[in-house]
C-alpha cells in the first residue's frame, strides 16, 4: 500500500514537473546558444591573422618607399612627382576610408578586411606591370650611343670632329622614336592608389573588432603588439628593397659584363619590380584566414556582467534619442542622418580636435621624412641606394619596434591614466625631437664636381651656373653639356664626363674602363701625378663615413625615444571619444592624416628638393630626366629644416591638449568618461560613466561631458 502511494505520487509529480519542464525547455530555446570558440576562431586566430595583414601591409608600404628613388630614374620622373605618386595610396585611403570605418563595422568585419587584402595584392601586381611592357633601361652614356652607332668602342671621348656629334644626334632622335610611352608611370600611380583602397578596413575594423571582443586591460598589449609585429613589415621590406636594388633592372635579359655603371651611381636603377611582386603575394596569403573567422566572438564574462545594465540603458537611450532621426529619413537615406549625427559629435569633441591638429603637423613630419629618407642618405653621405634601404631596416627599425612594444608594457604595467599617458607621451616626443636636431651638426660636403661645385683647379668653390662645365682645358672638344657621365679623376675631382675631362683615350671595357690623357687634370694646381681617370664618382672624404656613424646613432636613439610614447599616445584617441565612436573616431583620424599629412607631404618635400638639383640628366629624347646631382648643404636644410619646423609648433598643441585633458578629467562635476570621476584611475575603467551618460533623461552637458 505503501508503496503504490508513493509510486502514484511520483507519478502525480512527474505529471506536474513535465509542463513547468515544457515551458523550461521553450524558454532556452529562446535564450542565445553560447558556442564554443575554439582557439581556431577566437580572438587569438584572428590576432594573429591581423597581425600578419599588418606585416604585409607595411611590407607593401615600405617597398614602395624604398623604390622611390628607383622609380623616378626608371621613368624619368622629377622628386615632386614621384611624390604625387607616392601620394596615391593615400588618395586611395580618402576615398573609401569613411564609409568603410562606419559601415563597415555594421558588416563582417574579418570578410571586409579579406577583400581589402585581396585588393592590396592586385594592386602591387598592378605596380609592378610596367616592368614587363616596357624596353630594356638605357641609361645616358656617350659609350652606350656610340655602341649603338656601330662606331669604334676605343672612340676618343674628346670628339675632335664635328660630324660624330651629328651622327649621335640623330641616332638619338631615332631611338626617342622608337621609344616606349613615357607615362607608364601612371600605372604605377593607379596600383598604388588600388593598394590604398585595399589597406583602409585593417587598422580600423581590426582595432575596433580587438576593443570590443578583448579584455579592456589587455587592449594596450593587444595594440602594442600589432604595432610591434607590423615594424618587422617596414624591416623586411627595406631589407628586401636592399637586395631587389642591388639586382640591375634587367637582370637576366642583358649582359651585365656591358653595363658601366655601378649601386652607387645615380643612374643605376635596381629590380624594384620584384619587390612588389613578392609584396603582392603576401598580401594575397594575408587575406584568406580572414574568410574563415566568425563575425562576433563571445565576449569576456566579467564584461558581460557589467555591461548588462549598460546594454539595456543603452538601448532604451538610443531608442528614445536616436531612432526618431532616423526614422524621419528612413526612406531617403537611412544610414546618412545617423552617420553625421556621430560625425558631429566626434568633432566637436575639443579633445579628440586638438589630438587631430597635433597629429597631423607630426605626421606631415614623419612622412616627408620617411619617403626621401633613402635618398638624403646617397646624396649627403654617398651611401648607394642598396646601402640606404639596408641600414634603414637594420638600424633605424628594430628600435622603433622595441620601443613601441616597451610603451605598451609601460603602461599596463604602471595603469596609467589618461593624463599620465599624455604626460608620457609628450615627454618622449619632444626628447626624440630634441635629439633629432643634432642632425644639422653631422652633415657632409657637397660633392667635390669640377665646375659645379669647385673650379677645375679644385681650389675654390663656385656657384653653378650651366656653362660652367666647359673650361679651357675641354675647349677643344666637342662635348654635350647636358650629358651626366660622370668620371673620378686620379686627382679626387669628379667631371661630368670624359669628354668635359678633356681624355683622348681609353682601355678596357664596361666597369673597368679607364681614361687616359685627361687634359683637365693637368690644370688641377695641386696635381703631378697620372692624367687617367675611372668611371663613377669619386667616394666621399673619410670625415664624411664618420658623421654618417653619428647620423645613424642619431637616428636610432631618437627613434627609440619617439616610439616609446606612441603606443600611449594612440591610446589616447580611444579614451577621449565615446566607446560607441572608437571605430569612427580611429577612421577620421586615419582620414585626416591621408589627406592633410601623406598626400601633400611627400608632394612640397619634393618639390623643395627638386631646388637644390645641381645636374638634371636628360633622356633619349632630348628632355630633362631625373636629377643626378644635388647640391647636398642646401638639401640637408630643406630636407632637416622643414621637417623641424613643421614638428615644431604640434607641442605648442600638444601643451593645449593636455590642459584640457587635466582640465576634463579633473573636474569631480564634469563626470569624464574614462575614470569615472577619480583622477588616478587606470584608463581601462570606463564602465561607469557608460552607464550614466546613457541614462534616460540625463542632461545634455552630462552627456557631452563622455564624448
Amino acid at each position: 500500500m505503501t508503496v503504490e502511494t508513493e509510486s502514484s505520487n511520483v507519478d502525480d509529480s512527474n505529471q506536474e514537473a513535465e509542463p513547468a519542464q515544457l515551458l523550461d525547455d521553450e524558454a532556452n530555446k529562446n535564450l542565445p546558444v553560447k558556442k564554443k570558440t575554439s582557439c581556431c576562431t577566437g580572438l587569438k586566430a584572428f590576432l594573429a591573422a591581423l597581425s600578419f595583414s599588418y606585416l604585409s601591409k607595411t611590407l607593401s608600404g615600405t617597398i614602395m618607399k624604398s623604390s622611390i628613388t628607383q622609380i623616378e630614374r626608371r621613368f624619368d620622373l622629377t622628386s615632386s612627382t614621384v611624390g604625387f605618386i607616392d601620394g596615391s595610396f593615400e588618395m586611395g585611403n580618402l576615398l573609401v576610408i569613411a564609409f568603410v570605418s562606419y559601415f563597415g563595422a555594421k558588416l563582417h568585419r574579418p570578410k571586409v578586411i579579406a577583400v581589402g587584402c585581396f585588393t592590396m595584392a592586385l594592386g602591387s601586381l598592378l605596380t609592378a606591370m610596367p616592368h614587363f611592357f616596357m624596353g630594356y633601361y638605357k641609361y645616358e652614356t656617350a659609350s652606350h650611343t656610340a655602341s649603338s652607332a656601330n662606331l669604334s668602342s676605343s672612340i676618343n671621348p674628346c670628339s675632335l670632329h664635328q660630324h660624330v656629334n651629328e651622327t649621335l644626334l640623330e641616332i638619338s632622335q631615332s631611338g626617342c622614336e622608337k621609344e616606349p610611352s613615357s607615362h607608364m608611370w601612371i600605372y604605377i600611380l593607379l596600383g598604388n592608389l588600388l593598394r590604398g583602397i585595399g589597406e583602409t578596413p585593417i587598422t580600423p575594423l581590426g582595432i575596433s573588432y580587438l576593443d570590443d571582443f578583448a579584455k579592456e586591460e589587455d587592449v594596450p598589449v593587444y595594440v602594442a603588439c600589432l604595432h610591434t609585429i607590423a615594424m618587422l613589415g617596414p624591416m623586411f621590406g627595406f631589407l628586401l628593397g636592399s637586395l631587389c636594388a642591388k639586382l640591375y633592372v634587367d637582370i637576366g635579359f642583358v649582359d651585365l659584363g656591358s653595363i658601366t655603371i655601378t649601386p652607387r651611381d645615380s643612374r643605376w636603377v635596381g629590380a624594384w619590380w620584384l619587390g612588389f611582386l613578392i609584396s603582392g603575394v603576401t598580401s594575397f596569403l594575408a587575406a584568406i584566414p580572414f574568410c574563415f573567422l566568425p563575425k562576433s566572438l563571445k565576449k569576456p564574462e566579467e564584461a558581460n556582467n557589467e555591461k548588462t545594465s549598460y546594454r539595456l540603458l543603452e538601448n532604451m537611450d538610443y531608442s528614445a534619442v536616436i531612432m526618431p532621426c532616423i526614422f524621419q529619413s528612413q526612406l531617403i537615406y537611412p544610414f546618412l542622418s545617423d552617420f553625421c549625427t556621430s560625425l558631429k559629435k566626434v568633432l566637436s569633441n575639443r579633445m579628440y580636435f586638438t589630438f587631430l591638429c597635433c597629429s597631423l603637423l607630426q605626421f606631415s613630419s614623419f612622412i616627408g621624412f620617411l619617403t626621401y629618407k633613402p635618398k638624403y642618405m646617397e646624396q649627403q653621405y654617398g651611401q648607394s641606394t642598396s646601402k640606404s634601404n639596408f641600414l634603414i631596416g637594420l638600424t633605424s627599425l628594430p628600435p622603433v619596434g622595441i620601443g613601441i612594444f616597451l610603451g605598451g608594457l609601460i603602461m599596463k604595467k604602471y595603469k596609467m591614466s589618461i593624463i599620465g599617458a599624455t604626460k608620457f607621451a609628450f615627454t618622449m616626443s619632444f626628447l626624440a625631437y630634441t635629439i633629432t636636431l643634432l642632425h644639422f651638426f653631422v652633415g657632409c660636403e657637397n660633392h667635390v664636381v669640377a665646375g659645379m661645385t669647385v673650379s677645375y683647379e679644385g681650389t675654390k668653390p663656385i656657384p653653378y651656373h650651366e656653362n660652367s662645365v666647359f673650361s679651357e682645358c675641354n675647349s677643344d672638344c666637342k662635348c654635350a653639356s647636358n650629358v651626366w657621365d660622370p668620371v673620378c679623376g686620379d686627382n679626387g675631382l669628379t667631371y661630368v664626363s670624359a669628354c668635359l675631362a678633356g681624355c683622348t683615350t681609353s682601355v678596357g671595357h664596361g666597369k673597368n674602363t679607364v681614361f687616359h690623357n685627361c687634359s683637365c687634370l693637368e690644370a688641377s694646381s695641386s696635381w703631378t701625378g697620372n692624367n687617367s681617370a675611372t668611371l663613377g664618382q669619386c667616394p666621399k672624404s673619410e670625415d664624411c663615413s664618420m658623421k654618417f656613424i653619428y647620423y645613424t646613432v642619431i637616428q636610432v636613439i631618437s627613434g627609440f625615444c619617439y616610439a616609446l610614447g606612441g603606443t600611449p599616445a594612440y591610446m589616447i584617441m580611444f579614451r577621449c571619444v565615446h566607446p560607441e565612436l572608437k571605430s569612427l573616431a580611429v577612421g577620421l583620424y586615419t582620414l585626416i592624416m591621408r589627406m592633410l599629412a601623406g598626400i601633400p607631404a611627400p608632394v612640397y618635400f619634393g618639390a623643395l628638393i627638386d631646388r637644390t638639383c645641381l645636374k638634371w640628366g636628360s633622356t633619349s629624347c632630348g628632355q630633362r630626366g631625373a636629377c643626378r646631382l644635388y647640391d647636398s648643404s642646401a638639401y640637408r636644410y630643406v630636407y632637416l629644416g622643414l621637417s623641424a619646423v613643421l614638428r615644431g609648433p604640434s607641442y605648442l598643441i600638444a601643451i593645449l591638449f593636455f590642459i584640457l585633458i587635466k582640465k576634463h578629467f579633473q573636474n569631480k562635476n564634469s563626470r569624464p568618461i574614462e575614470n569615472g570621476g577619480r583622477e588616478d584611475a587606470p584608463m581601462n575603467k570606463e564602465d561607469n560613466c557608460k552607464i550614466k551618460e546613457r541614462l534616460p533623461g540625463s542632461s545634455d552637458a552630462e552627456n557631452e561631458s563622455c564624448i
